[in-house]
């Protein structure tokens, strides 16, 4: 087996409400590190005293980033997408190893594929 957790779709359906969270706290997170990026690349360009605020912001910012990122990495959930919200969560389906798919926006979890197939895989649980 490729993953120590796996999850049931009762599991998986019930981290739902915090993957939500995770992802539009994800998306904040990025959209704001690129607006702090592109008003230094801004100031870099005009040759401006970039100033320790807007680049401590971007450390700061970029850290809680990957703090979130490491939620997912704890319980092996995998974020493949962040525009879509593409999650994969470990399971076992019919005695194998697969991923139970969730995209956002969906309500619950309804499809699993491969390991290797992807989201073109998926199929009706």
């Amino acid at each position: 087996m490729q993953y120590s957790k796996h999850y049931s779709t009762a599991e998986a359906n019930a981290l739902l409400p915090l993957v939500r969270r995770w992802l539009e706290r994800l998306t904040e997170l990025r959209e704001s590190i690129r607006g702090t990026e592109e008003r230094l690349a801004g100031l870099l360009q005009h040759r401006q005293d970039l100033g320790g605020r807007q680049v401590n912001e971007v450390v700061r910012k970029t850290a809680e980033l990957q703090e979130v990122l490491a939620e997912f990495y704890r319980r092996e959930i995998q974020l493949k997408d962040l525009d879509r919200g593409l999650i994969d969560f470990p399971a076992i389906v019919e005695g194998k190893e697969v991923f139970l798919c969730w995209e956002q926006g969906e309500k619950e979890i309804e499809f699993w594929h491969a390991l290797d197939a992807g989201y073109a895989g998926r199929e009706p649980l």
